[in-house]
């Protein structure tokens, strides 16, 4: 059996697995889905100094105090870019890599290069949807009871995860057992900017009929593919 660590994007926290986590359990896979700093139940500890590479050192010391190896990451949306930066510091800790419609930055870029849409909320430390902009654009594709569910769990995210650079010392240059997948009804990051990362990556490339937040419109089928890569 396997041990997968899920990391969240934007507005979310470890929350947003649960579904998939539901179903790896059930498999008999060990599941941690962990909120980064400042995201999802952590919300009120927002400060200043939150960013990409905080949020990896979070998860790579994560790995280090729970002693796991052999791990399995799974990042979606921004927090792909946590994933690659976490599996750079954690490289003998980490099995294989699974960028569900995540960005895929390369050192120098930042997440407002790619996905240019203003939020409806911005503070001096973070930004996000207002409950009406979730549910009318971002949360669309979702049944209305999953919809509310989820937009009433979105929190703000930390502005400087979508406004500075990220760095990465030497991701893009080493071997990784990857999988891309895009989500085809998904508006950001898109088939073009994925590609680009599977094709980098060597990496399987896989296709979900679906909005970006796949974790809860087909989680089975997205269960699946997490599964047997």
């Amino acid at each position: 059996m396997s041990t997968f660590v899920l990391i969240h994007g934007a507005y979310q926290g470890g929350w947003i697995w649960k579904l998939v986590a539901e179903r790896l359990t059930a498999a008999s896979h060990t599941v941690f889905a962990p909120s980064l700093d400042g995201c999802g139940e952590r919300a009120h500890q927002m400060r200043p100094g939150i960013n990409t590479e905080t949020h990896a050192d979070e998860i790579a010391q994560f790995l280090y105090y729970h002693d796991l190896r052999d791990v399995i990451l799974v990042g979606t949306s921004s927090g792909g870019m946590v994933m690659a930066r976490a599996a750079e510091q954690a490289r003998d800790r980490i099995q294989r890599l699974v960028f569900s419609d995540t960005l895929g930055l390369m050192t120098g870029e930042k997440i407002r290069d790619i996905v240019t849409q203003p939020a409806a909320i911005n503070t001096e430390l973070a930004l996000g949807p207002s409950r009406e902009d979730a549910e009318q654009r971002l949360l669309v594709d979702l049944e209305p009871q999953l919809r509310r569910w989820t937009s009433e769990r979105f929190t703000l995210h930390p502005q400087a995860v979508f406004n500075q650079p990220v760095v990465l010392e030497d991701f893009w240059d080493q071997s990784w057992d990857a999988s891309v997948i895009y989500c085809s009804q998904a508006a950001n990051p898109g088939e073009g900017h994925l590609k680009r990362t599977a094709d980098r990556l060597n990496a399987r490339w896989h296709v979900i009929d679906t909005g970006h937040y796949a974790m809860l419109s087909t989680p089975d089928e997205l269960s699946r593919i997490i599964m047997d890569g």
